[in-house]
């Protein structure tokens, strides 16, 4: 998936103009910000919870390379084959590299977002590999040719009325409006794919390293489909997953759909481990697990690194205010809102995203959200320092703060200034007592009207009522 981070502003002004945009993020808002809420409160002890699931997290991020090490050898121990890759170049190759070994002709794909950073479907393609994404939401987007817009609900943007034009003219097939009839169309031209596929690639939204396993959780059977007909099964993900012990996946499951789209469990959960055996009735004969780095161990040791701890969840998107309002796809690349804001500019530059770290309005609602307490507005206001530290704020921002420092170390200044300004944007209020224009503010004055203040300054203001106030306690 190519990187359009830097299109951000322009990218977000069309979609605050896109009115069926705007109606998919108001149904996200009820069912996943209203869902979490219901069912959040089961337990009792959250706080402990989120806690514990954030040890959990820096545990394995303190001493990352030992259990990968550990990881690998309980994996390859029960006949998996484990691949490390360093970028998603790497990706590419190795799974390309597998399906001409084992004579792969079809894939079929669970959802995986390491895959997008890799642009999987596209490299294999270009293979002779046919790949076939069988999530649903996945699939209306393949049809489509577009990116995902959600890490969890992928397709959120696009309505009933759109996916029904999508598959009459995809499939041609009478066109079905009924959500169940589009669900069976979509089930019947998939399911002939499970059995065809040579090869399964998902991605793991776990990896176990007491046991050498790849967890996933999903709510459609199609995972479990991708992992267990074909007789090749490739699972990506990302370095960071690793977790010590069953135990400590059971506490980050407490978590996890109830924070990614409120539920209290997922339908499946699926613990993947080594081949087929004898007695097995199903499962692949050749199971590759392959541990993504791209850019993710140069977040270890730094300011970054608990960005590290996440969990893929989305529950900070889905409570963003900027995500609610300009979706998934305006900042340009895999990973959206808060989350988005944050690994986008470290894996991929700040030069290549530089609008990103400024697109949250520091509200505090995704870390209050997250599960594992990721401090997310203080890491984008590390990026944002990092910023300005590069000189890659515009002159007339980097001028104006450093003005706005020096007056703030210069009361007397401080004082003068102030009292200018507020008298000015009085007058500029008029009779209406509103500024509907403010230089250098277009951004904000172009959507909303500020109430002008009324004339005198906060210090002023403070020292009138403190007089008043004496003076009343003198005669009294």
């Amino acid at each position: 998936m190519q990187v359009a981070s830097i299109h951000f502003k322009r990218n977000a002004t069309a979609k605050l103009n896109d009115e069926n945009l705007q109606q998919a993020l108001a149904r996200l808002q009820t069912r996943f910000v209203g869902g979490r809420a219901a069912v959040i409160g089961e337990i009792a002890e959250l706080e402990e919870t989120r806690t514990a699931a954030a040890a959990i997290r820096d545990r394995v991020l303190q001493n990352l390379d030992q259990w990968l090490s550990h990881f690998e050898q309980q994996a390859t121990a029960r006949g998996a084959t484990v691949h490390w890759a360093e970028s998603g170049a790497d990706v590419n190759r190795i799974v390309a590299e597998i399906a001409v070994r084992h004579d792969v002709r079809k894939a079929a794909k669970s959802k995986s977002m390491v895959s997008e950073e890799c642009g999987l479907n596209e490299a294999l393609e270009a293979q002779g590999i046919e790949v076939i994404e069988t999530d649903l939401g996945e699939y209306i987007l393949q049809l489509a040719h577009e990116a995902p817009s959600h890490i969890v609900a992928p397709v959120v943007h696009k309505n009933r009325e759109e996916i029904s034009d999508l598959f009459a003219e995809k499939h041609r097939l009478p066109r079905k409006t009924g959500i169940s009839e589009l669900c069976r169309e979509a089930r019947e031209i998939l399911r002939p794919q499970f059995l065809a596929a040579d090869m399964g690639i998902s991605g793991a939204n776990f990896l176990i390293a007491e046991t050498g396993s790849a967890l996933i959780v999903t709510n459609e059977g199609n995972g479990r489909l991708v992992t267990t007909l074909p007789r090749v099964h490739v699972a990506i993900t990302g370095i960071e997953k690793v977790v010590p012990t069953l135990e400590d996946v059971s506490t980050l499951l407490r978590l996890l759909p109830r924070s990614a789209t409120g539920q209290s469990i997922t339908n499946y959960v699926s613990i993947l481990t080594g081949n087929k055996g004898a007695a097995d009735h199903d499962g692949p004969e050749h199971f590759h697990i392959i541990l993504v780095d791209n850019g993710r161990s140069s977040l270890l040791g730094g300011e970054m690194q608990p960005m590290l701890r996440c969990i893929r969840c989305g529950a900070c998107m889905n409570h963003c205010p900027v995500y609610q309002n300009i979706g998934g796809h305006a900042y340009g690349w895999v990973y959206p809102g808060p989350m988005g804001s944050i690994l986008t500019p470290t894996f991929v530059g700040l030069e290549n995203a530089p609008d990103l770290p400024n697109a949250s309005t520091l509200c505090g609602a995704c870390a209050a959200v997250c599960p594992v307490k990721i401090p997310l507005p203080d890491l984008l206001r590390q990026l944002r320092e990092k910023q300005m530290a590069l000189g890659m704020k515009p002159w007339p921002e980097r001028a104006a703060l450093k003005l706005w420092s020096w007056l703030a170390l210069h009361p007397a200044a401080y004082a003068l200034t102030t009292k200018i300004a507020v008298r000015a944007l009085f007058l500029a209020g008029g009779t209406e007592g509103l500024l509907h224009r403010l230089p250098g503010a277009s951004g904000w004055t172009d959507g909303r009207d500020f109430p002008a203040p009324q004339g005198k300054t906060f210090r002023e203001r403070y020292n009138r009522a403190f007089r008043e106030n004496r003076h009343g306690e003198k005669r009294a």
